[in-house]
């Protein structure tokens, strides 16, 4: 009778991923991580061990793991301090280095009872604009050395990637200080011709709050402020941008001029002239992002993106709040750069990269939608 494996036996390629057995305890399943390309490591106790690749969690070819199996791998990652400040509060966050480039942001937490894992793999490539299918926009957007660009989008719509790239471009292309506010960190830097800083939240520094208050002193050039997160993070970005750095961040909107909506409602009323103005004045660029499925081969998602940059039509629109007119401007100046999303879409329909059923699904007026690709020869 063969006996059940346990977290030290070999493990046979049976699962949908592969975990090495060459690598002590927590470290054969960081290695599958990073051998698959994943994003994500998930393990519980009387489950199998999950990845998560291009969106969706695969199971691997490992047996169930035991609690006490996964609090011994834990335990090993842990100072004495950590462990018991992890059994004190329920919960923790560490940085966690399998090689020099090979890097994870782990949260260790207690649900039911007994010990979880989530870990986020920092990613040591960083792709750039070509790879990633973005438009040649981008990498105008990110030559600019002074205002404000803001990435749109929801959770796990890209955004995090499309700046990195951005600013990948920077650290290629510039001698200066880049400092990042990231919660967590997702992608890791090498120093090029810029400095670089990453600054982690609940790592390096307790909050954001804090890492704010304190990111004038340590003398940027560019800095990536990872979320829009409230009105005190805003107007930080807002006096960078007018004292001649460069910003970049991201919030949660549904469009590019919903975007805007969504700042303003970080503020009272009574102080919306004064953010329309401080937008209109220092905004670059705001892109809304969406990964759609591809139907193109080794491509399993492709970014649709709207882009906004302003222009004098761009500004008056802002300080006459009438930002749910701008989608027309958009669509309007397109030869300035400007992309419409419903316009790319069709394009990425054209061009055989995403099926029209997912496009009609990802757009936000499909009626408009199969208006444009009248004529254009589809896959469904």
């Amino acid at each position: 009778m063969t006996s059940p494996k346990t977290p030290s036996d070999p493990v046979e390629p049976t699962g949908d991923v592969e975990v090495r057995t060459s690598s002590p305890r927590i470290n054969r399943y960081f290695d599958a991580v990073s051998k698959v390309e994943g994003s994500d490591l998930h393990m519980k106790a009387d489950a199998i061990p999950r990845i998560r690749k291009g969106g969706k969690l695969m199971q691997t070819n490992s047996s169930p793991m035991k609690n006490p199996d996964i609090e011994n791998m834990v335990r090993e990652m842990l100072t004495e301090e950590q462990w018991n400040d992890y059994h004190h509060r329920g919960s923790l966050d560490i940085a966690y280095a399998v090689t020099p480039t090979e890097r994870f942001r782990v949260n260790i937490f207690r649900q039911r009872g007994l010990t979880s894992l989530a870990a986020r793999r920092i990613n040591p490539k960083i792709p750039n604009f070509t790879q990633l299918n973005l438009p040649v926009v981008f990498e105008k957007i990110a030559e600019h050395e002074q205002g404000l660009v803001i990435l749109a989008g929801i959770t796990g719509s890209g955004k995090s990637t499309t700046i990195a790239a951005m600013l990948e471009q920077v650290n290629q292309r510039r001698s200066c200080h880049i400092v990042t506010i990231e919660d967590p960190i997702e992608y890791l830097y090498v120093d090029k011709k810029a400095f670089i800083n990453q600054r982690e939240v609940g790592l390096d520094v307790e909050s954001f709050s804090d890492a704010i208050r304190y990111l004038m002193r340590e003398d940027p050039d560019v800095i990536l402020i990872g979320e829009m997160r409230d009105k005190n993070t805003f107007q930080a970005a807002v006096q960078a941008a007018e004292t001649g750095h460069m910003v970049f961040s991201t919030i949660h909107a549904s469009s590019a001029p919903g975007a805007i909506t969504r700042l303003l409602e970080l503020f009272p009323p009574d102080m919306h002239t004064n953010i329309r103005q401080a937008i209109a004045t220092n905004m670059k660029a705001i892109i809304f992002q969406k990964l759609v499925p591809s139907i193109k081969s080794g491509l399993d998602r492709v970014p649709v993106v709207e882009v906004m940059l302003t222009s004098p039509s761009v500004r008056k629109y802002i300080l006459e709040g009438r930002e749910n007119e701008l989608g027309q401007v958009i669509r309007s100046e397109r030869h300035a750069g400007m992309i419409d999303f419903n316009d790319m879409l069709a394009e990425l329909v054209q061009s055989e990269f995403v099926a029209s059923k997912d496009a009609y699904v990802s757009s936000p007026n499909p009626d408009e939608l199969k208006m444009r690709m009248k004529g254009i020869k589809t896959s469904t």
